[in-house]
């Protein structure tokens, strides 16, 4: 079984939608392995987003994931989970999300898109251990 991190962001918890995603996750098969709620320190988002660092929106990010709480999910399923949960997010803007997908059906900005997901296995392994170490 293969492992991912996914993310209900700020406005996800804010409009009360990490229950509808979380179920979707789970309609969908995926298995709940660990799940947090927590408010983020600065260090930990400056480690998540550590690829964005020096761009242009990076401090806009970081204040939005740290303004107010998420949940952080760890989700196991069959080989390319990450790819499966991709897919079941949508495209990154709302605007260009298939309806059916998270996004598509529920989120209206780019910049609060409800969501997040780890983007390869690589990816997943690395958020995995900044968010729950106890499971590497």
């Amino acid at each position: 079984m293969n492992r991912t991190l996914v993310i209900c962001k700020p406005d996800a918890v804010e409009r009360r939608l990490s229950g509808e995603i979380i179920s979707r996750l789970e309609r969908k098969g995926l298995k709940l392995v660990a799940a947090e709620l927590r408010l983020l320190d600065r260090e930990t988002a400056e480690a998540h987003y550590a690829e964005h660092e020096g761009k242009g929106f990076y401090e806009d990010l970081l204040a939005f994931i740290t303004r107010s709480p998420v949940i952080a999910l760890v989700v196991e399923g069959p080989e390319d989970t990450w790819q499966i949960v991709r897919s079941m997010m949508g495209a990154t803007n709302p605007a260009h999300a298939v309806p059916g997908s998270i996004r598509g059906d529920l989120a209206t900005d780019t910049g609060e898109n409800l969501v997040h997901g780890s983007d390869s296995a690589e990816a997943a392994a690395r958020e995995i251990s900044i968010f729950f170490p106890h499971l590497v």
